[in-house]
């Protein structure tokens, strides 16, 4: 391992409306090293990698690699320069072969003319390398997802990259197949590339890792050598020893009997959740890591995606059957992506947020009568009812998103991180609407991974770790550190 950094990342700095998302960032990665790079969810890691990347731009600061500067304003341009991120949802095109994602749009050409026998050598080269046992000819998607890891990781190969990121692999692999992937990790740093492993599992880190960088904050927290260091250490540089907390306000704990009772809920080897209940007006907030399980168990109470699902409401059993079941049993959910999931960006406000009660074809008339006092109750900021929803703010949005279950009515409401991207003013309006929902008797399970935010508006909070609730808080007592750590490592302190 050279001692003079391959990669150096100074001062970097990332602005969006309403969050400073990497301050002042620094990284220095060694040719030849497996760089970790931790922190909590929102501390600024992913940001930073997109910057190197290509796809962001900083705002301030300076990125060199083996000692030039670096201007990368694309991916591509990144790509050129030598680097290539391999994210947690591989970006492999399923339909395609091996070959073909790993040379696309760089294959062997002879004219306009692929030279297939060319690429297919090429690729069974790069595959070997890598030690794959599958065939350049097989569909992508028809392989398990070790060995889709190994597809990106060759691809970086063909592309003969410098620095190498790796987003959380290990999420979807088991522990044969990870350490499969670390070998091959060991054999590309040993190649003098620069690895940046990027992780939650502390485990993983002490195995693999020559170097650590901890984020906090969108700033660097400190750099560890990984044989000298204990979880405990990495822990507190990732917690801080003082955080600031939403202010919490004192609240009876609502009593009498759950509204919803999760006697169990399981989705294959990734989600078994059990013994969660939540009563009418209270807040249940679900805490865990990126992957931990919380938005599966959202989704699989809400019927998106096939699950094993046993559950009571208001002591009857819960048919799972999709979501239209869902609404018509009162349950609303509030997905991780609002865009996405849940608006209808090209109609208007008001249209999307009678939706759920009328459906899309209602007359307009109509549904401005039922969602006018709703959206003025939500203070949601539009020119007219017909405005596109796509042109509100941030935080708008999630208001409208809102303001369709609250047409409808609910029993139960589902949210899936709902202030991600919202400013500060908008986090507090939002929060403010679900206590009242919570007064009004609704029953509320929270998922986010802003840990102050739910120690601040949570009546409990349920920990998920790698797919299963493995220890409850009740944040009136629990130290915000405690649950934190047992968020990061899986074991209570």
């Amino acid at each position: 391992m050279s001692d003079s950094p391959l990669l150096e990342m100074t001062g970097i700095v990332k602005r969006f409306p309403g969050t400073l998302a990497c301050d002042g960032a620094n990284l220095s990665v060694r040719a030849g090293e497996v760089h970790c790079l931790l922190g909590e969810n929102g501390a600024g890691k992913s940001t930073l990698m997109k910057i190197l990347a290509g796809s962001y731009r900083p705002d301030g600061g300076e990125i060199r690699l083996a000692g030039r500067p670096l201007h990368a304003t694309s991916p591509q341009d990144g790509i050129a320069a030598g680097i290539s991120v391999i994210y947690q949802e591989l970006d492999l095109a399923p339909d395609l072969t091996v070959a073909q994602n790993l040379f696309l749009g760089r294959a062997p050409a002879r004219g306009p003319f692929v030279r297939r026998r060319a690429r297919a050598e090429a690729a069974a080269d790069v595959i070997e390398r890598v030690g794959g046992t599958f065939s350049p000819a097989d569909r992508v998607g028809d392989l398990p997802i070790a060995a889709q890891q190994l597809t990106a990781i060759a691809r970086a190969l063909t592309m003969d990259a410098k620095v190498i990121v790796m987003d959380e692999p290990s999420a979807t692999l088991g522990e044969r197949d990870l350490e499969a992937v670390f070998e091959v990790i060991r054999g590309l740093a040993a190649e003098g590339r620069a690895i940046i492993y990027i992780s939650h599992r502390l485990d993983e880190v002490s195995r693999i890792g020559d170097r650590a960088t901890v984020m906090r904050d969108g700033r660097d927290a400190g750099v560890f050598e990984v044989a000298d260091t204990g979880h405990d250490e990495l822990v507190a540089a990732m917690i801080g020893e003082s955080r600031d907390l939403v202010r919490r306000e004192d609240r009876a704990v609502p009593s009498g009997e759950p509204r919803l009772v999760i006697e169990r809920a399981r989705v294959g080897d990734i989600l078994d959740v059990s013994g969660i209940d939540v009563r009418p007006g209270e807040i249940v907030g679900l805490a865990g890591l990126g992957g931990a399980g919380r938005t599966t168990l959202l989704n699989a109470l809400f019927g998106v995606v096939r699950a094993d699902v046993r559950a009571r409401l208001d002591g009857d059993r819960l048919p799972v059957a999709g979501p239209r079941t869902a609404v018509r049993n009162g349950l609303a959910l509030v997905p991780e992506s609002r865009k996405e999931q849940g608006l209808f960006l090209g109609l208007g406000v008001s249209r999307n947020a009678a939706v759920s009660a009328l459906g899309p074809l209602a007359p307009r008339s109509r549904g401005r009568r039922m969602t006018e006092p709703v959206l003025a109750g939500l203070g949601v900021k539009h020119t007219s009812a017909d405005q596109p929803v796509g042109e509100l703010s941030g935080g708008n949005q999630q208001k409208v998103v809102l303001a369709k279950w609250i047409v409808r009515g609910m029993r139960v409401l589902l949210l899936d991180e709902p202030t991600r991207g919202l400013d500060i003013g908008a986090k507090a309006d939002l929060y403010q609407q679900v206590r009242r929902l919570a007064d009004d008797g609704v029953a509320v399970l929270l998922a986010s991974s802003e840990l102050a935010e739910l120690t601040a508006h949570a009546d409990t909070v349920w920990v998920l770790h790698e797919g299963r609730n493995i220890a409850r808080f009740d944040p009136r007592t629990a130290p915000e550190a405690d649950i934190a750590h047992t968020v990061i490592t899986g074991a209570t302190p």
